[in-house]
């Protein structure tokens, strides 16, 4: 029998709010008898007997998701009925509504779940490829949302008004098709620079007339329509990040799931289908491969020495210095391709077009040679499968970023950009128009010039010494994520010069997913080592949110050095928030002192202030949540200290019955 006095006291566990996780589902059939009265629980909340009856009805709170037993919810729903007798009409209608709104939120979120395109494939790929393979097309289907979202926005204030309201000339002159040619869709040239794909089609135009002409017009829609994006792309990203990040928190390391609950309870009794089934089946052993092999590598972890751990700690800093060396290279050979693409062509436009897309190239080969390479190096630096996958994505995220920025850097600054007879807005939107189509060239070729005949390979002649060397390639989730992340970067950065930039991005991405589909189902096999996707998904929204950080900085460096030259809705202008200056000049007097306080230092240390105030009451819930966390984990405990207290009772009772027999 157990000391008391080496028993832990429970009573901090003790709240208000937490009376229903206090009690256990099992406490509810033996809590009338005497033995109820010696668990560790019972001793626990003794002064709390009568907690049951204080309960108090949330409405927002359904029945189902109360943590007791069955019987307890049947007491709590007569409860309420007979509570709906006794309030007034004005609380018992305030109440209705607060269920009635709470369905329809559950009803609205279930329809618009079911809007969402792919369900169905995303589920076969998770059952057949694990969910680190679905995690990569969630993301994928949530940058086409995004990508659409954009076009809606840019349609309404950027696209339609300048159709409307802008000058004729432009509008027309890129519905002539003469003199195009093949070059022009693959580097933006010819007819479709005069097109509403670049900036050089939005021209300035008046919607009203009178004294609001200078505050309603398409130069102030075009530059509300680009802020508009940019704040929405901020919140959206950050949001997901931060949501991804409060899940990966409570289910990281220090979460783990009992093996037999999954082997016992995670089964789904409701499916019919075979094939519902055999998905089923795969996850489940999917997730006990993961445990598997993370409780494998832990006790690996275990067993080390200290003369292990010098060693791997010297081998972890010589393989760093070789990842440096090899990033220097990088971006050395990306600054020559960028320097050689800009000699002259003369007239033959295949050397042309190959120089256009030389560094293009060059930073695709790279940065599809580099990961790989990338991935190597981890395995020697022996740590566990998620933390090799995160390191590689940071690695490679930082070539790819660290490439792009010395690509616009060092672009920006060639003599291109300051012929005077060419649109500068229209050229730096050309370069990153070619990125975006060769990115989708790049996947296409992929696919079915080097996945597709490699699998006919193995498949055919799976006996030959190539077919076993090569054998059935896997899905490698973080260099296809770090190519949504650099070319979403791409368009965040040149949609201020090609406006319909999105729209194509979208198009890509729809032909993306269905390339990326074939190449998993068709021409992949599955993984042979899991990974969990709880980190990795958030740090895959933070690589977005660095790409976006990117892109943010480029777009104000590249607005405030490039003057408004002869093109584009900002002709005539020093600057592009000029449009803004001659608007607010047009407004009242009051009107004006308070946008020149808004915009002025003491705001904005008022606003600093106010954010400090806010980030501390947040860091305070948030210590306060990850205490309440902690107390529910140590009720959990108190719990199963309950159920093997029980079991030793009934075997106590058990002997003693065998005794008197």
């Amino acid at each position: 029998m157990e000391k008391e006095d080496v028993k832990p006291n429970y009573n901090r566990l003790l709240s208000a709010e937490s009376w229903s996780s206090d009690l256990s589902s099992d406490s509810c059939e033996y809590y009338q008898t005497e033995i109820f009265g010696l668990l560790p629980s019972s001793q626990a909340h003794r002064r709390q007997d009568e907690s049951l009856d204080k309960v108090s009805w949330n409405p927002n709170v359904p029945l189902r998701d109360l943590p007791v037993c069955l019987q307890d919810k049947r007491d709590i729903r007569d409860r309420q009925q007979l509570q709906k007798r006794s309030i007034g009409s004005w609380d018992s209608w305030r109440r209705s509504q607060e269920i009635t709104r709470r369905r329809l939120k559950e009803h609205v979120g279930g329809v618009i779940s079911g809007l969402l395109p792919w369900s169905h494939t995303l589920h076969k790929i998770e059952g057949q490829f694990g969910v680190g393979v679905k995690a990569y097309f969630v993301f994928l289907r949530y940058l086409l949302c995004l990508n659409l979202l954009y076009c809606v926005i840019i349609t309404g204030s950027v696209l339609t008004p300048t159709l409307v309201y802008g000058k004729s000339s432009s509008i027309n002159g890129w519905l002539s098709f003469q003199n195009c040619s093949f070059k022009d869709f693959f580097v933006g040239s010819g007819f479709l620079e005069n097109s509403p794909v670049f900036h050089s089609f939005y021209t300035p135009g008046n919607i009203t007339t009178g004294g609001s002409q200078k505050c309603l017009n398409t130069p102030i829609l075009f530059l509300l329509g680009m802020i508009s994006v940019i704040f929405l792309s901020i919140i959206m990203v950050v949001r997901r990040t931060v949501v991804g990040y409060k899940h990966s928190w409570f289910t990281g390391n220090r979460f783990s799931s009992n093996f037999s609950y999954k082997v016992f309870c995670g089964w789904d009794f409701c499916i019919q289908n075979p094939q519902a089934a055999t998905l089923k089946q795969n996850f489940i052993k999917n997730e006990l491969k993961m445990d598997l092999e993370e409780q494998t590598f832990q006790q690996k972890v275990q067993q080390r020495s200290l003369k292990h751990w010098v060693e791997l700690i010297f081998l972890r800093v010589l393989l760093n210095i070789l990842v440096l060396v090899l990033l220097g290279s990088s971006f050395s050979l990306i600054y020559y391709a960028i320097w050689w693409s800009q000699s002259k062509c003369g007239n033959n436009w295949a050397v042309c077009l190959m120089l256009e897309y030389l560094p293009p190239i060059t930073m695709t080969t790279l940065n599809y040679m580099l990961p790989h390479v990338f991935s190597k190096i981890s395995e020697f630096e022996d740590y566990s499968l998620t933390i090799q996958l995160n390191l590689t994505l940071v690695r490679s995220i930082f070539l790819k970023l660290a490439s792009l920025g010395i690509y616009l850097f060092f672009f920006i600054n060639t003599e291109k950009f300051a012929e005077p007879q060419k649109c500068r807005e229209n050229e730096f939107g050309k370069e990153m128009y070619k990125l975006t189509i060769f990115n989708l060239l790049e996947c296409f070729f992929n696919a079915f010039c080097v996945a597709y005949p490699r699998m006919l390979l193995v498949e055919r002649f799976p006996s030959s010494k190539l077919a076993q060397l090569l054998g059935k390639k896997q899905f490698e989730i973080s260099f296809n994520v770090l190519d949504l992340v650099n070319s979403q970067t791409v368009t965040w950065v040149g949609v201020f010069y090609c406006p319909l930039l999105p729209a194509i991005s979208a198009v890509r991405l729809l032909f993306l997913f269905y390339i990326k589909k074939f190449t998993v189902v068709r021409c992949c096999a599955p993984a042979q080592r899991m990974f969990r996707t709880a980190s990795s998904s958030v740090l895959f929204h933070f690589m977005l949110l660095l790409g976006l950080f990117m892109a943010v900085v480029t777009l104000v460096v590249n607005i405030n050095r490039i003057v408004p030259g002869q093109c584009g809705p900002f002709i005539g202008s020093g600057t592009v928030f000029n449009v803004t200056k001659e608007c607010i000049m047009t407004l009242p007097h009051p009107v004006q002192t308070t946008i020149s306080y808004f915009s002025s230092e003491a705001f904005a240390f008022a606003l600093i202030l106010a954010e400090i105030v806010i980030l501390t009451s947040y860091v305070s819930r948030s210590r306060a949540n990850r205490k309440a966390i902690e107390r529910l984990k140590d009720m959990l405990v108190m719990c199963s200290s309950d159920k093997r207290f029980l079991v030793k009772q009934h075997s106590t009772i058990m002997r003693r019955q065998q005794r008197i027999r």
